[in-house]
């Protein structure tokens, strides 16, 4: 989930990031890390790879992106149906939304489903309200879109529904509607396990020992939740020797700023800080900022979104030590089908997930090609430190 960028920074060298080393100072861990844990959290980021762990916002069990696919046969009939499609963001213009968007549209123009509108609601429930009343208005017959607000936006999908639009859920479900009848399915990344598997690459950074603080999400937005929620169960449960010290909730809409003020505030209670969690991307922008402002170069960061800022310093290997990625083209692809049969009346399962990508220094140029299905722009791929 991303809002609003900041620029990248100029950064100073990073000290190492070897979690064997027996340094420590005044600004960070004050124990030496531990390099068996540190063994430990990568085997645990292998073991996750492939699996969800997540339910759904009714506690549903996932099912994989496997259950949209559809026949040579079946789409032949869908293509002949001359649907239309409304694609209802939350916001857009960033690079998980675009992602996302890429995927629907690619998908539902090999499908032969025209898009007829794409909107960016900016995050405000009033203004997605408007957007679904606008779009009803030239008759789709599908809607693809992530809701807001759970409680604000539900009369307005529930109208959809009631009008015969087959609806396709991004991440959340609108309060009061029930899969197979007032929608088809959500489709969501594993952000609980994201959230599990920045706990472990944090706990791998750390070599399992020092204080962190978390930036989270303070909304009622169900996959931020399972972030904090997956990264704070791991880092309690299987980290002891990890000490949570603060937490700090933003709301936005400037979540690069309200991160920013927030991680100064805990760098500056705490000068033995070793480490900041970050619920997004964005946020994560912000816990940089802080972190170069404060002269902490030696910060851990771990985060979710393989968002570009947070690539390049992935890249450098500097300050951002890993993060749990989704794959959003691919999760736009599954609701484009999804979509699509049940306008030929498949059924399908209340809830689709695919599985959290670990992504680290080493893997960063990789994991972006199989996050947005292109290679990593130049400056990223000119970043890479080798």
């Amino acid at each position: 989930m991303m809002i609003r960028r900041l620029p990248l920074l100029a950064v100073a060298a990073v000290l190492s990031l070897s979690v064997t080393s027996c340094s420590s100072s005044a600004t960070g861990a004050s124990n030496a890390p531990d390099s068996g844990v540190s063994e430990k959290a990568q085997l645990a980021l292998e073991k996750i790879k492939g699996q969800v762990l997540s339910k759904g916002p009714n506690g549903e069990t996932p099912s994989p992106a496997s259950v949209a696919d559809l026949t040579p046969e079946e789409i032949e009939k869908i293509k002949g149906l001359n649907a239309k499609a409304a694609i209802v963001m939350h916001y857009g213009g960033n690079d998980w939304a675009t992602a996302q968007v890429n995927g629907l549209k690619s998908e539902l123009d090999k499908l032969g489903i025209k898009v007829i509108a794409t909107t960016d609601a900016n995050f405000k429930p009033d203004k997605q309200v408007s957007d679904i009343e606008t779009v009803m208005t030239q008759n789709p017959d599908v809607i693809i879109s992530i809701p807001t607000d759970p409680v604000a936006t539900a009369s307005a999908y529930k109208k959809a529904a009631a009008a015969g639009t087959k609806l396709v859920f991004m991440d959340n479900v609108p309060q009061g509607l029930t899969a197979g009848k007032d929608y088809v399915s959500v489709v969501s990344a594993d952000n609980y396990g994201n959230g599990v598997v920045s706990a472990h690459q944090m706990a791998k950074a750390l070599g399992g020992k020092g204080k962190v603080g978390l930036v989270y999400h303070q909304a009622d937005f169900f996959v931020t939740k399972q972030r904090h929620e997956g990264f704070k169960d791991t880092i309690t449960k299987e980290y002891p020797e990890i000490q949570i010290v603060e937490e700090k909730g933003i709301a936005g809409p400037d979540f690069a700023g309200d991160a920013q003020a927030a991680a100064n505030a805990m760098i500056s209670k705490y000068p033995d800080l070793a480490g900041i969690w970050a619920v997004w991307d964005v946020p994560a922008e912000g816990v940089m900022a802080a972190a170069r402002a404060a002269g902490r170069q030696d910060l851990k960061i771990a985060t979710e979104d393989l968002g570009k800022n947070v690539a390049i310093a992935l890249a450098k290997n500097e300050l951002v030590v890993g993060l749990g990625a989704q794959v959003p083209f691919d999760q736009g692809v599954t609701e484009a089908r999804l979509a699509a049969g049940a306008l030929i009346g498949k059924e399908a399962p209340a809830y689709v997930a695919l599985s959290a990508l670990p992504v680290d220094h080493s893997n960063v140029l990789e994991a972006w090609k199989q996050v947005y299905h292109e290679d990593a722009p130049k400056d990223i791929q000119e970043s890479y430190k080798r």
